[in-house]
């Protein structure tokens, strides 16, 4: 398959309604922020603190360059095709139906998998400040209340995503606000911020510890490319929204990892499952609470932006013919994938009820990195498709050191990691074979029925003169 080949469908172009134009840079912009602000920052800092000491700027830094690589080349490809399909509609593109496949599985199963996690830690200890619920109970209620928001229209959903997002920076402004009090007053350390590396590295092995972690946090940037067929004027909207909203969960992580390291000595951060509450101790003043709301409300988020993601990323791979065509059934009034909606959060719902946090959560990061080495590889490939419309370009040399990066940072994922993750790798191998099989019988179908029948396409020219 050329680059220039069109992508097979089974679906007609007039049988479903496209899907509506209702994204506004602004609103775009926010759905990137609130979903790469999303529930990791509140316990990630931490963890960070454990790999790079108290410099945990550094690691934070470091990730951001290395995300907007892959955020330049996410950026080339939206504006260049805009429609849902995402990595898997670019992949088909430059390297065929199975490729394709593959890597909108990958995505798919991280997507799948966030949700799942996010509900079940909205299930946790920060619902528990408020009143005792069942996990399993929540399993179930939690994910189909947000494929109701997500069905009912994607712009009622940027709206619930807006006031979230507010939330979600109201929260780490405060907590910014706080550390800095606590430095102001005399009660933090800022030699802390110079402290990088711990008892079991050095500084390098210290950065690239970090950085694994903390480029999860900025995750959910990849996400936003499946919405390109619903924004308005995607070619100037879609860079602009991505960049500003990386710069700024950029800045607000940078700043939220400066005030902990400085306001709270490195061990108690190391030692807290919530270490941005920690922050909230040391200055006083501030009900635990008011946290435990904001986190429910980035879970939340989170967990809605994601859905959305999986659905149109579902839709959109049906309707390259990669997965089943009822999957690209849409409402007809609301103009939303009903069909990619119910299944992926099914399939949500089921993971939360097997599996815990660190269970559901600890193979994203090495299924996000095979999608963004793809998607890098990917814009290198298709600079052979020349296309009339304008589009956003990105010297070769970004996407070049974006594939390095991933290879980079893969190295640094744990053998634990792998051994989960590779098992569902090798289960969309075997989908991706057998949608390559059925597609190749297909088209096998129609070479024979048109080799048996050339009197009646002789027949059809012959009236149509």
């Amino acid at each position: 398959m050329t680059p220039t080949d069109t992508p097979p469908t089974d679906v007609p172009a007039d049988v479903q309604p496209p899907l509506r134009r209702a994204l506004t840079t602004r609103l775009l912009f926010l759905f990137i922020l609130g979903d790469v602000l999303g529930a990791g920052v509140y316990v990630l800092v931490g963890q960070m603190a454990a790999e790079s000491g108290g410099a945990v700027w550094v690691p934070m830094l470091a990730a951001l360059c290395l995300a907007l690589l892959t955020a330049a080349s996410y950026a080339e490809l939206a504006t260049k095709y805009p429609r849902a399909g995402g990595a898997a509609h670019y992949a088909h593109l430059a390297f065929g139906p199975f490729p394709g496949f593959l890597t909108g599985f990958c995505m798919l199963a991280a997507g799948t998998v966030s949700v799942a996690t996010l509900t079940r830690a909205f299930a946790g200890d920060y619902l528990g400040a408020f009143v005792t619920v069942p996990p399993a109970a929540v399993a179930i209620a939690f994910p189909f209340a947000l494929a109701l928001l997500n069905a009912r229209g994607i712009a009622e959903s940027m709206r619930a995503n807006a006031a979230a997002t507010v939330v979600e920076v109201g929260g780490l402004v405060l907590i910014i606000a706080l550390g800095a009090w606590v430095v102001l007053r005399g009660d933090g350390d800022p030699s802390r911020l110079a402290d990088l590396g711990t008892e079991e590295g050095g500084p390098a092995a210290a950065v690239l510890g970090g950085v694994v972690l903390a480029y999860y946090a900025f995750g959910g940037f990849e996400t936003s490319v499946n919405l390109a067929e619903e924004t308005h004027d995607p070619r100037r909207s879609y860079p602009r929204a991505l960049f500003c909203a990386l710069g700024a969960a950029g800045l607000l992580y940078g700043l939220v990892a400066v005030v902990a390291a400085t306001a709270v000595p490195t061990e108690r951060l190391v030692e807290s499952s919530g270490p941005l509450l920690e922050v909230v101790h040391a200055a006083g003043g501030v009900p635990d609470r008011l946290f435990s709301f904001i986190a429910l409300v980035a879970v939340a988020n989170g967990a809605l932006l994601t859905g959305i993601m999986t659905s149109r990323l579902t839709y959109g791979m049906a309707r390259d013919g990669l997965l089943p065509s009822f999957l690209t059934r849409v409402l007809p009034r609301r103009r939303t994938p009903w069909a990619a909606i119910i299944v992926t959060t099914a399939l949500s719902m089921c993971l939360a009820l097997t599996g815990d946090v660190a269970t559901l959560a600890s193979t994203m990061v090495m299924l996000l990195l095979f999608v963004f080495a793809v998607v890098n590889a990917t814009v290198l490939v298709l600079r052979r498709d020349p296309v009339t419309r304008d589009h956003f370009r990105v010297p070769a040399v970004v996407p070049l050191l974006g594939v390095v990066s991933c290879v980079l940072l893969a190295t640094q994922v744990e053998r634990e990691v792998w051994l989960r993750g590779l098992p569902l790798v090798a289960a969309g191998v075997l989908l991706g074979i057998a949608a390559e099989f059925r597609r190749r019988r297909r088209a096998g179908t129609a070479q024979t029925a048109e080799t048996a029948d050339p009197a009646g396409t002789a027949g059809a020219a012959g009236t149509a003169v």
